[in-house]
């Protein structure tokens, strides 16, 4: 059983930072591809970026590049994903996936990932 849980969304000003955490229990994170997806209001699912097994390649979609930033701590088996300069326009549930084929470069279809956190809200006021 995986199970994937998000944590430290909230509700930042615009230019402000936020660190979401996932916690993944049933697998190690060092194993697997994992990544985040997010959606807003009204759109659909969207690849945010992933990081690869064992850290070493990390993927960024062009909207968040040079703003956010993945790791990994295999001791406590968690992702991170720092947000820094947020904007109002990544408001959204940002969603924590893993990719159990552990392939590389990433999946961009968000159907395509097997484990899903239950999802949680980023809102950047302007």
């Amino acid at each position: 059983q995986v199970q994937l849980v998000e944590s430290g969304g909230g509700l930042v000003q615009a230019g402000g930072s936020l660190r979401l955490s996932c916690a993944a229990s049933g697998r190690t994170v060092s194993d697997y591809a994992m990544g985040w997806l997010r959606q807003a209001l009204g759109k659909e699912r969207e690849f945010v970026g992933a990081i690869s097994r064992n850290g070493i390649s990390k993927y960024y979609v062009d909207s968040v590049k040079g703003r956010f930033t993945l790791s990994t701590d295999n001791a406590k088996n968690t992702m991170y994903l720092q947000m820094n300069s947020l904007k109002p326009e990544d408001t959204a549930v940002y969603y924590c996936v893993l990719d159990k084929s552990g392939n590389w470069p990433p999946q961009k279809t968000p159907g395509m990932y097997d484990y899903w956190g239950q999802g949680i809200q980023v809102t950047v006021s302007s």
